[in-house]
């Protein structure tokens, strides 16, 4: 046999998360797999090849669009059309306001009402959100953190008042204020009275609510803010087992909370390695709850999730590229065994999206559930030589980031000192030299670029009349409104806090008093305070 030497297009294959990538796999290479102790037939623990024995056969995932802007009125009307279009369940996305607790009259507010999703301060405001939706028949999910505890309050009390019984209701609150603290940054109060004030919600649900999901453990800002697919698994995996910590120490069973958890990951462009994320992630909290945490019941064991494609995939340059992109990410979340699902627009880098673009992208998610042919096998890529070591690639990571968390002395004090947030820092930075060094081809970045041209679509603008409306709906509100009632109820919220009582009933009662959603926030800010993160180098 003649000898040649193979010259390839670079000295290092490497994944985004810089695990580097041989030429070819081989049974070898996946040798000390044991076949039902880590992979187990779909259905079956550790869930691997995914939590249902019939996959998609039975059912699709549900079609989730993320959506919000400006007022509730157009909100409402978004969501119609979404649904009118085969959306199969809601996916609300709130204005940086609301994310943060604060009234749209409030100065803070001054130029972000409406702007990055839907303006919410009251429970008129809900009301008017979901005016002609039938809750009773439609899962819900809302991307709230600091103040969630009072935004699901105020959708329980529209329920309520609509004689829908809370039984009935279902769908999930992000809820995951850890990730704040790590990546998004928005909260108000310090981490363990936010931690509190999640236990709180997940204790109501657990007794009240039992189809819905009080948390959402959310590792896709975490990727959005620079993290590895590595990091974004470890950290969200890290989080939810602190929020299962508090839980256990509020007294309450593993067994009827644990099973209300979900999750919510990125869909980043690197195919396989997002792949073998998905499937790690089922393995290891499989894996924790059963063997770390004693639960007995297999619904315990299950990690459902919620996948979104990557918005820090999407470029300004040549935008129509971006369908191509949100595509291939939406078929790696199937393909990984996503339960919800969530196709960006391809104008995202430029404003919300138009309905137009919300069109294609809902569309997206139908070609690859109807014409692919993907969905009618279970685990179409089980036993693939390079995706079962990409997936035991995914839990070597992830369980040497737990070693090192546990040095930390846990979640919450390395997020005091930084650790997170220097971790994804330094990823964020790696990857941009090699975006800069031309190591990673971004098409139409660094490579393939076009001279710049006119947008050719239409962009959605958020004029400031929105913010107009919401700051007059308000004063309305303030006038209509029994005061004196108000009062009392914030008066009776805050002695509730100080006594360290599940505050959910006296939210519940300051919502139906209508107080708005700053008078409440800032209430609580006379027992718990505020937090301002320290410097990281």
């Amino acid at each position: 046999m003649s000898q040649h030497t193979i010259t390839e297009r670079k000295h290092r294959f490497e994944s985004l998360s810089g695990i580097e990538i041989k030429r070819f796999y081989t049974p070898q290479d996946i040798a000390h797999l044991d076949y039902q102790h880590d992979l187990g037939n779909p259905g079956e623990y550790p869930f691997t090849r995914g939590l249902y024995e019939t996959g998609y056969r039975t059912k699709l995932w549900t079609v989730r669009q993320f959506s919000g802007f400006a007022t509730p009125e157009e909100t409402n009307q978004r969501y119609k059309y979404l649904i009118e279009q085969g959306q199969t369940g809601l996916s609300v996305a709130f204005d940086l306001p609301t994310l943060m607790g604060v009234d749209p009259d409030d100065p803070e507010a001054e130029g972000e009402v409406g702007k990055c999703g839907v303006s919410v301060a009251s429970l008129e405001d809900m009301e008017i959100l979901f005016d002609g939706i039938d809750l009773a028949n439609i899962t819900t999910s809302m991307t709230i953190n600091a103040p969630a505890i009072m935004i699901w309050g105020m959708y329980l009390a529209v329920a309520e008042k609509r004689g829908i019984p809370l039984e009935k209701l279902s769908g999930t609150i992000q809820n995951d204020i850890l990730k704040e603290f790590i990546a998004q940054k928005e909260w108000v109060y310090p981490p363990e009275p936010h931690m509190k004030l999640v236990v709180d919600t997940i204790e109501f649900a657990t007794h009240y609510v039992p189809k819905w999901h009080p948390v959402s453990v959310s590792g896709y800002h975490i990727r959005e803010a620079g993290s590895t697919a590595v990091q974004e698994l470890a950290f969200t995996l890290a989080d939810g087992l602190e929020y299962v910590r508090w839980c256990l120490d509020r007294g309450l069973d593993i067994d009827d909370f644990a099973p209300k958890f979900s999750f919510f990951f990125n869909a980043h462009i690197d195919f396989f390695e997002e792949i073998g994320k998905y499937r790690a992630a089922r393995r290891i909290w499989a894996r924790e709850m059963r063997e770390t945490f004693g639960a007995k019941n297999p619904r315990s064991w299950w990690m459902r999730f919620h996948t979104q494609t990557a918005g820090v995939s999407l470029t300004m340059q040549q935008p129509y590229v971006n369908l191509i992109r949100s595509t291939i990410e939406a078929l790696a979340a199937v393909l990984g065994g996503t339960q919800s699902l969530h196709v960006n627009s391809f104008d995202e880098a430029w404003a919300l999206p138009t309905e137009e673009a919300v069109l294609l992208s809902l569309r997206t998610q139908q070609v690859i559930a109807h014409e692919t042919g993907v969905t009618n096998t279970v685990d179409p890529l089980g036993g693939a030589y390079f995706v079962e070591w990409m997936t035991d690639k995914m839990e070597e990571g992830a369980r040497e980031y737990f070693r090192r968390i546990e040095e930390e002395g846990g979640v919450i004090p390395a997020i005091k000192s930084g650790f997170f947030q220097q971790e994804i820092a330094d990823a964020a930075y790696r990857f941009q030299q090699r975006v800069e060094e031309r190591e990673f081809v971004w098409v139409g970045v660094n490579e393939y670029q076009m001279a710049e041209e006119p947008i050719p679509f239409r962009i959605l603008k958020i004029e400031h009349e929105a913010h107009e409306k919401q700051v007059k709906r308000l004063a309305d509100l303030r006038r209509r409104r029994d005061n004196r009632a108000v009062v009392q109820a914030l008066r009776d919220l805050v002695a509730a806090a100080r006594r360290e009582e599940n505050l959910m009933v006296p939210i519940l009662n300051a919502i139906k008093a209508y107080a708005t959603l700053g008078e409440m926030v800032n209430a609580l800010k006379e027992v718990y305070g505020t937090y301002t993160e320290g410097a990281t180098i």
